[in-house]
Order: structure tokens, then sequence, then C-alpha cells
């Protein structure tokens, strides 16, 4: 394993020069940073349907395009919002594995496959690096080169005096609250400062697969690495963005559009207030972006050369703890889209986009909906619909450790359309959950759901305590 996290001292000054940047062009910019009107529906072949990518077969020499390739996951969040202490890829999912113990399942699978020798590479933040760290001790032994590095650490800024919060360059104390990563468009400077793109450059690595580690769907799709590299010189694709068909739930992804002859990635933060309802719609805007990216190594560090990386700027406003307002000034990895060369959208299944932001998700990924083999989790052939049920769990359940102790065993949901549970409910060993389940315990009541039950097409409210005696 190697680490890229370079000293102290220059890393701070490659920060604050990034930094500087970002807060110049953010003083700069005024106004939204899109103008309505300019906006276009992308020309037909710029969004290319998958079928079409995959019907022209792989060749036989697979591990040929499989050894320009690097897997980066984007590993710089903490497990927080599921109640959980640490960095995110360390949360369980699935028989005791982890998100990070399945991407490395993955990667060596393909290895072993085809012969290969597709590294890993982890880009940490510093809230995630020193616990990554001490894990990936674990996989020495594993058929997976692992190398990380690290995201910048920007200042948080007073939202009123625009100064930076902190008072010194320390990390605790007063001024741990005073740093963030800032987004995840933060890879290409902190990938090329880092010395490790060129690394690979140098190892004859051409395109990296980036995706974020909690979307279980992202896994090395040997079609469209088939398609990047068998380009025509003249006409090398430099980037690749998955985009997958818009549903009701997904009305905030960011989306595709063509402006001023580029493509484009419009985010709902660009989006004037006025349009917010427009650009939820289904029907206009019809596809999303699944964050899975393949990117060319060499373009990237061109652009990083000519300084000509251009990405809008995200504002995201937050309230510390002790109530100060302040902003962060974050960019997304995949607004660089324009900057790259014959860029083009892939419409992907549905199932390239799993993502386990919640314990809703998890209850998901933890069923017998998927079957997991060597770290792919893919949808049980029994289930008759290809769709994944809408499940929600109510804020008993927010937490993992909680919501562990609320499921003897993983309910058979292979017949599920919709599950909304909310309140102090429990589940017994063996439930079978089919159609649509409404589970409502009032507040002070609690429902205990006994084990063996089988719920169709239910409603269940008020108070089902079962006591053992």
């Amino acid at each position: 394993m190697t680490n890229y996290s370079a000293g102290y001292g220059s890393v701070c000054r490659k920060d604050f020069a990034g930094f500087k940047n970002l807060f110049h062009r953010f003083l700069q910019v005024k106004g939204p940073s899109v103008e309505w009107i300019k906006i276009q529906r992308p020309p037909e072949d710029s969004i290319q349907p998958y079928d079409k990518i995959s019907a022209r077969g792989l060749p036989n020499n697979v591990a040929n395009s499989l050894n320009k390739l690097v897997v980066v996951k984007l590993n710089g969040g903490l497990g927080t919002s599921m109640g959980c202490k640490g960095p995110k890829s360390l949360i369980s999912v699935r028989n005791e594995n982890t998100f990070l113990d399945l991407t490395v399942q993955q990667i060596e699978h393909l290895n072993k496959t085809y012969n290969t020798d597709v590294p890993l590479v982890l880009m940490n933040s510093f809230n995630t690096d020193e616990d990554t760290k001490k894990i990936l001790q674990k996989y020495t032994h594993h058929r997976v080169k692992i190398h990380t590095f690290n995201q910048s650490r920007y200042p948080r800024i007073n939202k009123e005096s625009l100064l930076p919060v902190a008072k010194n360059l320390s990390m605790t104390g007063q001024s741990a609250d005073g740093w963030y990563p800032p987004g995840h468009g933060d890879i290409y400077a902190s990938f090329y400062n880092s010395g490790l793109l060129d690394q690979l450059i140098t190892q004859g690595k051409e395109y990296i697969f980036v995706s974020n580690i909690d979307n279980l769907g992202a896994t090395v799709d040997l079609n469209i690495l088939h398609h990047l590299v068998s380009q025509p010189n003249g006409k090398r694709c430099e980037f690749v963005m998955e985009v997958t068909d818009k549903t009701r739930a997904d009305v905030k992804g960011g989306t595709l559009i063509q402006y001023e002859g580029k493509l484009r990635l419009l985010e709902i933060a660009q989006v004037p207030k006025a349009h917010v309802d427009e650009f939820k719609s289904v029907s206009k805007f019809k596809i999303f972006n699944t964050n899975n990216l393949w990117i060319s190594l060499p373009a990237i560090k061109r652009l990083q050369e000519q300084n000509a990386m251009d990405m809008e700027i995200i504002v995201n406003p937050k309230t510390l703890d002790g109530g100060l307002n302040v902003i962060q000034l974050e960019t997304a990895v995949g607004a660089a889209i324009k900057c790259f060369d014959n860029a083009l959208g892939i419409n992907v299944p549905r199932s390239r986009f799993l993502p386990v932001k919640t314990t809703s998700d998890l209850l998901l990924v933890m069923s017998n909906l998927y079957s997991l083999d060597a770290g792919s989790l893919t949808m049980s052939p029994k289930r008759e619909f290809p769709t994944t049920p809408h499940v929600k769990l109510g804020s008993s359940f927010t937490k993992v450790q909680e919501y562990l102790t609320r499921f003897e065993s993983i309910p058979d949901m292979l017949e599920l359309d919709h599950l909304t549970v909310s309140g102090d409910v429990t589940f017994g060993k063996n439930v079978s959950l089919k159609g649509t389940v409404i589970i409502i315990a009032n507040h002070g009541d609690r429902i205990d759901i006994p084990a063996g039950s089988m719920l169709e097409n239910k409603i269940v409210s008020g108070n089902l305590r079962i006591l053992d005696h």
C-alpha cells in the first residue's frame, strides 16, 4: 500500500494556493452560473444507450484494456448521517462485509479472473485518512494494490465577514471545525499534486473509473471500458459520465445539458429559484448523473498543467455547533465534463446506481432482493420485476446500531413494492413482506411484528405488543 499524503508544510501551501484560487473566483462570480434561456437538451448522439455500447461485444484480450484502468473510490465521507463514527466506507453492509471489503473483493476478482493488475486508489479526506489507513493493513495479501491520497483541506468562511473561522493551522481545539474537504471536484488537483497521477501514467494506465464508495452498483464495467480504449486516436473520448433515467425519487440529481456547444452538468444548486420545479420535472430533464465517471489520466494531467479545469462553485452554507453561520466553497467532480474532449454520457441500467445513504437503503441491500457474488450485488432472479421497492424507515431506525436491534432477521422482501415504518416497531425472525406494507406505531405504543408473519398489502397501526410468557 502506498500513501501519497505529502508532508504537512507542502500540503498547506498547495491547499492554500487552491483555496485562494477558489475564493478569488467566488468573489468575482456575480449572479447565477447558467442563463436558463441558453440551456438546451443534449444532442442525440452525446448520450448513448448502454445497450448500444454493450452490443459491440468484448474482444478476446480484455486483460489489455483492464491493465490500462485504475479504480478510484471517493472515500472522504463519514458515517455520521447513519449514526456511525469514523469513515462511512467501514460500515458493514452485507454479511459483515464493509463498503471497502466489497470494493477490494470486486477488484481482486477481476485481477484473478483476467490475470491483470488493476489498482485501487482511495481519495481520503482528513476526516477519514487515519482510520482508513489502519484498516488497509488487512488487505496486504489480497491481489490488489491499494494507494491513497488526501483531498485538500480548506478553511470555512464566516458568512458575514467572509473571513476564515480558524485562528491557526491546527486541526484540534478551537480551530477543529474551521476546516472542511472541498467536495469531490477537488480530486483533479489533489490527485495531480500527490504525484500518484504521474506515477500511474508512467505505469501505462490510461483511464480512471471514479465512483462514490457507497454506490454498491458502481462495479467495473468491461463494455464501457472497451468502448473507451477502442476509440480511434483522433476521437479519443476523455470523459464518460454514466447517467440513468430519473424517477420521482431522483428529482434532485444533477442532469446533463447542452450549453454553449458543450455537454455540461447542471446541479440543482445552480438553478434559479423560479426554475427549480422545471428542473425537478421528469419530462424535461429525463436523466441524472450517477457519479460513476470514466476519465482519461493524460487529459487530467493536461488540464491541470494548463490550469484549464473549470468547475462551477457550489456554496454550501453550514451552521457550526456554536451557532456560527459559515460557508464552504465546494466543487463537484462531474462539473469538469465541459473541459474534456469528446465527452459522452452513457445511459446505464438503474442497477449501476445503488447508493446506501440511509438505513432504508441498507435494508434493501441486506435483504434477499440481492445476491452477493465476488463483492458485487445483483438483483435476485427470483424478483419478478427489476425495480427496487420503495422503503421508508422512520426516525427510530436512523442509526445503524438501533436499526439492527429492531430486526431479528432481515425480512423476505422479494415481492415487496412499498414499505413504510414509523414509530417503535420491531420485527421477529423470518417475517415476509409483500405488496404495500405500512406499519405505524403511535407515540408511546410499540408494535412487535411476530416471528414468521406474512404481511401482504397490510396497514398495521396502534399497539401490537407480543409478550413472552
